[in-house]
């Protein structure tokens, strides 16, 4: 077998987006976000079922997969393998945008239910050193939740380092598959859960048709162009925000702290 990177626009949509194999992102959902046995989800309706983009001036058109369970409840999982400028500010607005869509205008506020958003990142968001973060609407001083409604859970995939035979739980496993699965010949024996039996399943470019590989590989192409557009712009940023304290004087040596630039960087500007 040859798995696709999971990471990758067109594989993500495929394995999680996909209803007719809706049992993936049952068991990935339950597995993340740690319900109670009484509160499993047991099915789920995507809203934004998986199909090949359309390519337009040679951009891709890629959704995120949105779901919706027995419970009303909405889901919004994301892959975001660089860390964009403004992406928490963009989580929340599309988060607050599926949780007001949910009713028109001049109908009652409590038909709206739960929205909560998963984010897979292939980077470092959080100081929490564990690799799965929840964040809630608390009250700062006693914990108390009364705004319920939106939860956002994040996967920062370079914290998580457990290795194959020492997998245990299943949201080990999930996580272990999104980050590792390219690197992988066949389904790990330690692997027992069927959905995510299928979702490697469905990750096996060789039984792919010759038109996902090539949005697969495009897809590949364009996040390398972003993630480098990316990382030009920040570097652009430190560079401005170092010749500011340069001109103010300020020790080299600090100047490198802040900013992340080397001290050779910065002797430059």
């Amino acid at each position: 077998m040859k798995f696709a990177d999971v990471k990758n626009d067109i594989a993500f949509r495929k394995i999680f987006g996909n209803q007719n194999k809706k049992e993936v992102l049952i068991s990935f959902l339950n597995a993340v976000l740690d319900f109670e046995e009484n509160h499993q989800i047991t099915d789920v309706t995507i809203l934004n079922p998986y199909q090949l983009p359309k390519f337009r001036d040679g951009k891709a058109t890629i959704i995120d997969v949105k779901a919706k369970d027995q419970n009303d409840r909405e889901f919004i999982v994301e892959m975001q393998v660089a860390d964009a400028l403004g992406f928490s500010k963009r989580v929340l607005y599309y988060t607050s945008q599926g949780y007001v869509s949910q009713i028109e205008r001049g109908e009652f506020y409590d038909k709206l239910n739960p929205t909560i958003f998963i984010g897979i990142l292939d980077f470092e968001i959080s100081k929490n050193p564990k690799y799965i973060c929840r964040h809630r609407i608390l009250d700062v001083e006693t914990g108390e939740r009364i705004m319920e409604d939106m939860e956002f859970n994040f996967i920062e995939l370079p914290k998580f380092n457990v290795a194959k035979k020492d997998l245990k739980s299943l949201v080990e496993k999930w996580v272990f598959f999104i980050k590792e699965a390219e690197n992988l010949e066949v389904i790990p024996a330690e692997i027992d859960d069927l959905g995510l039996i299928t979702a490697f399943e469905e990750a096996n470019i060789q039984t792919w048709s010759q038109e996902e590989i090539d949005a697969y590989d495009y897809a590949g192409l364009r996040e390398t162009e972003d993630r480098l557009r990316l990382e030009k712009a920040r570097k652009e940023e430190q560079l401005k925000i170092a010749r500011q304290m340069k001109i103010k004087a300020m020790d080299v040596n600090t100047i490198s702290e802040i900013t992340g630039l080397t001290v050779g960087e910065i002797e430059e500007i």
